[in-house]
């Protein structure tokens, strides 16, 4: 069994994989990170109960996967989503699945995944050092050789491992220093964007219904200004208004999809996404009948909650406080049409402080994805956010993390430095 020195920098999901699979391929490790412990972004994902992963199968993760889903093949197959389940649990904390195969612990704190994998960790020997940031990366004859500390002393190693993460949570210690060492060492880094987070509308309306969910309604975001329009996302989940604009699963997902020119794409929320416009104007028609001499809120009532179905009313050109029984045709139309597609255009997406991951990073085409080795500088190592991979929401991206972090570790344990 080999010895390799191996320095894993970052000790969030990948870092700490990473120097598992780095120890337990039998390298001896030093873990260093820049806060005070282990895990602080894991910490809070998943609203604090940390979504360890998604228990679909793999067709699924493609699917699910945003950019460069190829590249992470060989990642998967060193640690998939069983193995990840398999893994947590036989360092001592049981999960659970929920729905949309989202996987938590049992539990329901994060806290309790960040220990189990702490105990794995100094089961496996590894040298953690907290507090410990590091500035810049040591090269000799075209390999890494070591990291330089900000204070000032150097560590030197058979092979180094970046894990530092993005740019989302910067409290979390997720500042860009992965991208600076990159650069340095003669990589690519693709432009950095908020992924995963909240949509700023052109409309003022949302922020009047802030705190309202929607569930099983369909979000469609299209490309314009061509001969045709182009879709570019239509799913069905849960959506939620803010002060300013909407958030929820569904819009959270299209921030990840949308283009920088945002003047080009227009959004649409169909309410009754399993009711054509045929039954839902026949069910209108007798909705009406049955309440001709009330006000219109009263029938609209019935298809949203009351403070978007005054909204809605207002949208298709009608009063809340207007009777029933003088509603016209076209008005009626009008309504249907409101209530299949309301009209909303992005104007901005939620800043790093609040987005779940970033968008872009280590240009994957220079790393080897067989092994997460640099093509630019031997024996140097990336996983985890750091790269241009990114994912849904429900567990996709942690997995990332994980698979990536598994296999830079166990690559790097059995590097022969030649």
């Amino acid at each position: 069994m080999q010895h390799n020195k191996c320095i894993v920098v970052g000790g969030g999901a990948s870092g700490m994989l990473a120097a598992l699979y780095a120890a337990r391929g039998g390298a001896r490790v030093t873990l260093l990170e820049r806060n005070e412990k282990l895990g602080k972004k894991v910490y809070i994902t998943g609203k604090g109960r940390c979504n360890v992963t998604n228990a679909s199968d793999m067709e699924q993760y493609q699917r699910n996967i945003f950019r460069n889903p190829r590249f992470l093949y060989a990642a998967f197959a060193q640690l998939d989503n069983a193995g990840m389940m398999a893994l947590v649990e036989d360092l001592g904390t049981p999960l659970k699945v929920e729905r949309g195969n989202r996987v938590f612990p049992v539990s329901d704190k994060s806290s309790d995944v960040i220990a189990a994998l702490k105990r794995g960790l100094d089961g496996a020997g590894v040298e953690i050092r907290l507090n410990t940031r590091v500035t810049q990366l040591l090269t000799e004859d075209g390999s890494c050789v070591g990291v330089a500390l900000e204070d000032g002393k150097s560590l030197y190693a058979d092979a180094v491992i970046l894990a530092t993460g993005g740019l989302s949570y910067p409290s979390t210690g997720s500042t860009g220093d992965g991208y600076a060492l990159a650069r340095a060492a003669g990589h690519t880094v693709t432009p950095t964007l908020p992924a995963l987070v909240a949509i700023d509308t052109v409309e003022s309306w949302p922020g009047t219904l802030a705190g309202l969910t929607l569930k099983n309604v369909t979000l469609t975001a299209c490309l314009t200004g061509g001969k045709k329009d182009k879709r570019l996302y239509s799913q069905m989940g849960e959506l939620l208004f803010t002060h300013t604009g909407i958030s929820g699963p569904l819009a959270l997902t299209l921030s990840s999809l949308l283009p920088e020119d945002l003047s080009t794409v227009r959004m649409s929320i169909d309410l009754k996404p399993a009711l054509d416009e045929q039954t839902l104007d026949a069910r209108l028609l007798r909705d009406f009948r049955e309440m001709s001499r009330k006000q219109l809120s009263s029938v609209v009532d019935g298809l949203a909650p009351r403070s978007l179905a005054e909204q809605l009313i207002r949208l298709a050109g009608l009063s809340p406080t207007m009777p029933v029984n003088a509603v016209t045709a076209q008005q009626r139309a009008a309504l249907l049409k409101v209530v299949k597609g309301i009209e909303l255009h992005p104007k901005g997406l939620g800043g790093f402080s609040e987005a779940i991951i970033t968008r872009g990073g280590v240009n994957v085409k220079e790393i080897n994805p067989s092994t997460m080795q640099s093509k630019r500088l031997k024996s140097l190592y990336f996983c985890g956010e750091l790269l241009d991979v990114d994912a849904a929401t429900g567990g996709y991206n942690l997995q990332i993390a994980f698979s990536t972090g598994a296999l830079a570790g166990a690559s790097a344990a059995a590097m022969t430095g030649e």
